[in-house]
């Protein structure tokens, strides 16, 4: 698509902005070989690219990254490790990393962060994921509060930050072992719960699942459950319900 002549039909009345705005949602990826990028994702859905680091080389990161700085665009980069994150910035110097959440982030702008996102960790061991959660929710505009370590083992810890946790737009709540304190919270608030299943327990926890399992069947309504340890997929839509609940 010629975007120079599309703009010009703009100018002359030749079509419509709304028009040209639907042509602009359709625009082509970029091509770099070893991805396709997809700069105009931001305008279809509101937010930009975002790369799932783990299982690509640190050759084809520092490009992926290296296209992104050369257009001066944001990009958001999921379970990347130091050692990536180390090649890349030999590079890219202003690429920022996170140790706990694994969020490898190039950022020009800073949105402002509006609203309020709870993010809740039954316990400590939740916080990866949790921090994976908080920090999408940030980069993309929203406000995250975080609350650790208020899992049902001592209930009370809960119950002393709920005036807190009932503030916010939505609620993220990550859990291993049973997976109890998404439903413990649904029951307890009118604000939507997104449930994030931890791989964390022993034997019979099976790596996440019998958290899953209990998100999935809980008794209290309001409750979305995102994948086993999957913090993005939970701080992506808190966001959407944040901007929502913000009216925007």
């Amino acid at each position: 698509m010629d975007v120079h002549g599309l703009l010009r039909q703009v100018k002359t009345g030749e079509i419509s902005l709304e028009d040209a705005e639907e042509k602009l949602k359709m625009l082509p990826y970029e091509d770099i070989g070893c991805a396709k990028l997809d700069h105009h994702r931001g305008l279809r859905s509101g937010f930009g690219e975002v790369i799932y680091c783990a299982g690509k080389s640190a050759e084809q990161l520092c490009q992926i990254y290296g296209t992104f700085a050369g257009r001066r665009e944001n990009v958001l980069g999921t379970r990347a490790s130091r050692e990536q994150y180390q090649a890349v910035a030999k590079e890219i110097p202003e690429v920022q990393y996170d140790e706990v959440s694994r969020i490898l982030c190039l950022s020009y702008t800073e949105p402002e962060k509006r609203g309020c996102i709870a993010v809740c960790t039954a316990g400590t061991s939740d916080i990866p994921v949790a921090e994976e959660a908080a920090r999408v929710a940030e980069y993309f505009g929203g406000r995250a509060e975080r609350i650790y370590d208020v899992g049902v083992a001592g209930i009370h810890r809960l119950f002393s930050k709920m005036e807190q946790i009932r503030r916010a737009n939505c609620i993220i709540a990550v859990a291993g072992m049973e997976g109890a304190l998404p439903g413990v919270l649904a029951g307890l608030v009118d604000r939507p719960v997104i449930a994030v299943p931890a791989s964390v327990g022993y034997g019979a926890s099976f790596g996440g699942i019998s958290a899953l399992l209990t998100m999935l069947n809980s008794c209290a309504e309001g409750i979305a459950v995102v994948n086993i340890d999957n913090g993005f997929g939970a701080g992506y839509l808190a966001v959407q319900i944040n901007r929502m609940a913000l009216g925007e």
